[in-house]
Order: structure tokens, then sequence, then C-alpha cells
């Protein structure tokens, strides 16, 4: 059940700042613009999420501010999705939302504010082409906030006051405020745009772009997004708002799509990839998967991603190696219920994807596991998405590994079923920095930990 009405709406004189409240009357974003600097705040239950902290996008050779305050509209959306797999059967998709012109006289912006139970958000649209350089969205925090840094998309995190942060902090940023609330703080709806990392500003953190963006007009910039709560597991349990300021399902059949547990084969061999699906039957396994090398070393320009060609320095020590007949073993894993998800690194990926999707999919192969892609800038952050929405033309779930972080785009295509972006098992972190995780990194979505079985490194 979906129910949404934007009207123009008295919401105030003009000028006068705006203010929306959630459905329940928790969370409140107020904007407004004075000196020709736009500004916006969010509260909780009457405490501060963020302080006065300034709006807007910055274009070359332009200042900062120049705004005023213009043409605005109110609406409210009472809705529920029900996701094709997951821990929540419904998701409840309700809020109040305000939006408004940023008047400037080279470069107006639409300013979209929503107030959901769960916390806010805030993106930008350009009413004219755009070439943007950087943002001048900032985020700061009442005294005594802490945040739990990490640096790298694979690194440890770090409980620090959030003025000690330094440049480049990853997303999402998990906030504990001195009044008792917490609040991450990532993005949602990155398909076309530079990825957010977060950076000292203006007495707190500003959003620093991996490089510059530009568009048509109507170009919509990610979600600025808040998860708030009173205490850590709300976080968590109140992720799903990075999944509703995603467009709804793009997929009309989603019955193909199987979420499950996989093994990892690493023997590159067709022996030992018979048994990982008897392995995978007796454990109730969904997957098996060829881990990198079963076309070749993986960081060879030249390997062919559409031949199987097992790479001789990972099989020499293996006594009886006997060779890899892939087909042969999609065979028999498909007769036993079992997907098999083949591993291919970005080199080939890049060169040879629109000829391995189809191909793939006349083998049987259930899935697609992407290797070290690149992230970062606008053209990286587009190839990526499009490369997930042609894997599901082809029927083909994806796991994407290393660098990146979702924003939330499984709710449009669900075939993206996990990610890494995550300091795994391979590092074989602490104790603390696994329990750290639920209430950090998941905040934004599903993590692949690359659990590693049976390793002398194990703790």
């Amino acid at each position: 059940m979906k129910a949404f009405a934007m009207v123009a709406l008295a919401l105030g004189a003009a000028g006068a700042p705006v203010e929306t409240r959630s459905p329940d009357g928790a969370v409140s974003v107020r904007v407004e613009v004075r000196g020709g600097c736009a500004y916006y705040q969010i509260g909780y239950k009457g405490r501060a999420v963020v302080t006065e902290s300034r709006l807007g996008l910055q274009f070359a050779g332009e200042p900062e501010c120049g705004y005023h305050l213009g043409r605005r509209s109110a609406g409210r959306h009472r809705g529920e999705w029900r996701p094709p797999y997951g821990e929540r059967s419904v998701i409840p998709d309700r809020y109040n939302a305000a939006s408004m012109v940023l008047d400037h006289p080279r470069h107006p912006l639409r300013l979209d504010v929503r107030a959901y139970d769960e916390g806010a958000a805030l993106r930008y649209t350009c009413l004219k082409d755009c070439e943007i350089v950087a943002e001048a969205t900032a985020f700061r925090f009442p005294p005594g906030t802490l945040g739990w840094e990490e640096y790298g998309t694979e690194g440890e995190y770090a409980r620090v006051p959030v003025e000690a942060i330094q440049s480049k902090c990853e997303r999402p940023l998990t906030l504990e405020y001195a009044s008792g609330l917490f609040a991450s703080l990532t993005e949602a709806a990155l398909t076309d745009y530079p990825r957010m990392l977060l950076s000292p500003r203006q007495g707190g953190l500003g959003a620093a772009l991996d490089g510059p963006a530009s568009g048509k007009a109507g170009f919509q910039t990610p979600w600025r997004v808040f998860v708030v709560g009173e205490r850590p597991g709300d976080l968590l349990e109140r992720n799903y708002l990075v999944l509703n300021l995603n467009p709804p399902q793009a997929i009309a059949d989603a019955s193909w799509i199987k979420p499950g547990k996989a093994i990892r084969e690493v023997t590159l061999s067709t022996r030992g990839g018979k048994e990982c699906v008897d392995f995978a039957v007796k454990h109730n396994l969904q997957y098996v998967e060829y881990d990198a090398g079963w076309y070749g070393h993986e960081y060879d320009d030249a390997a062919d991603a559409s031949r199987v060609a097992p790479d001789p320095k990972r099989v020499a020590g293996i006594p009886d190696h006997g060779g890899l007949d892939l087909q042969e073993v999609i065979r028999y894993a498909r007769e036993r219920g079992v997907g098999v998800i083949l591993y291919v690194n970005r080199r080939a990926l890049e060169r040879q994807l629109d000829e391995i999707l189809p191909l793939y999919r006349r083998w049987g192969v259930s899935g697609v596991k992407f290797g070290f892609v690149q992230v970062g800038p606008q053209e990286w952050t587009r190839w990526l998405h499009e490369a997930v929405r042609k894997a599901a033309a082809h029927q083909l779930v994806i796991d994407i590994h290393d660098a990146y972080r979702p924003t939330g785009f499984s709710r449009t295509y669900p075939n993206l079923l996990t990610q890494e972006g995550i300091r795994g098992n391979e590092h074989m972190p602490t104790a603390r920095h696994n329990a750290t995780l639920p209430f950090t990194r998941f905040v934004a979505g599903a993590g692949d930990y690359t659990i590693c079985y049976y390793t002398p490194r194990l703790k």
C-alpha cells in the first residue's frame, strides 16, 4: 500500500525558515537562508543531531553562497514495500517532505528534505546543467559528540571526538552524543556521482567528494542521510532507511534471485568443485564460488574471462590437480540445487563485461563476484551500477568485493546481493572490531566478511 501527496503549501512567509517533522514528530529538519548562505539543523526529540551547518554545491569560479529561498512545497508519504529477501518481510516507508528552491542567478538548486521516524535525509537537484567541483554540505555536532572513525574501507574502527576525525573518513560514520542519542551519517542512492567521504570543515565535518560531478538540468545528487536512535541497536534495526531512499525494484520478476551461503573453491579443479558441491548439499549452503585464478592470473590484463584456463602459479602446488572442467562442475551443481558463482577481476570486467554476462548465462552460472572494482569518481560509480543492471538482464546475482560500500541500490536491483567494503577475516581483525561492525558498517547494508576457514592465521 502506498500513498503520497506533494502540494504547494504556505510554509511561512517568503524567506522564512522551513521546518519539517517526521510522522511521529520525533525528527525535525529546519532549513533557512541568511546572508545568501543556506543552513540546516536536525533534531530528535528536542535534542540536537546536527547543529547549524551549511548547505549547497560549489561550482567552478563561483562563491559558495549567493542563494535566496524561493518557491517551496510540502508533502507526505505513507507506504510500505516487500523486499524479495532479507530479515524483514515488510519495510515501512513513511515520511513528511519539503521541497524548496535555492535560487541563484547562475546555479539554482532544488533542495529536497525528508523527515522519517527513523531519521532524516536531504539532497540537491540542479535546475540547470551543472559542473560541480565540490559540496558545501557540512555536518556540525553538539559538544561532546564522539565518532567511530575508519579509513580506507578495510580499516579498524576507533572511537574518537568528532573534532579529532581526519580527512577522508569513511561512511557510514556512527555518532555517539553526550545527550544519549546515537546516529549514523551515510549516503543513499549513489549511482551517478562521486563517492562521499568525510573531512574536517567549519568546526565539524564536510562532504568530501572523490572528484567533480556533472549533469544536465534535473541532475540529482545522492541523499545525505542520518539514521537516528536512542541506543546503538536502533541504528541497525532502522538501516532500511537507506533502502527507502532508493527507487523501487526495477526487476519485474525477482523469483530467480536467491540469497544464500557460499563456499569458495580455491583448488581450481573439477574434483575440488564437486567436493565443494557435496559439502554445500550436506551443510545447506546454496553456492560454490570459484575464486581468483580460474581464467588465468587475475592481475594479467590479457587474461580472458571467457575461457577456462586455471592460473599455473596457483595450481602448481596442488598434487593431482586433474584440470578444471567448469561446465561439468556447473552441471553437477545444478543437478543438486547448488549455484556456481565466478570471480572476475575488474581488469577483465572492464574489457569483457558485455561479452561474458550472456556467456555465463548460457553456461548456467548463477552469479559473478566483482573483484577490485574502481570506486570513487563519478565515472566509476556510473559504470559499476550499470554493470549490476546489465547482470540483472542476464539473471546473474552479484557480490561486489573490495572497496565498494552499499548505498541502498539493492532495493532497485536486488540481484546485488552483497558487497565487501569491510575489514574481514583475511585481515584477522580483533574481536572488538567484529563486535563493532553491526553498529557501524552494517548500518549501510549487507556485508561480505570473507570468512577464512581452516587457516593457521585464525585467532
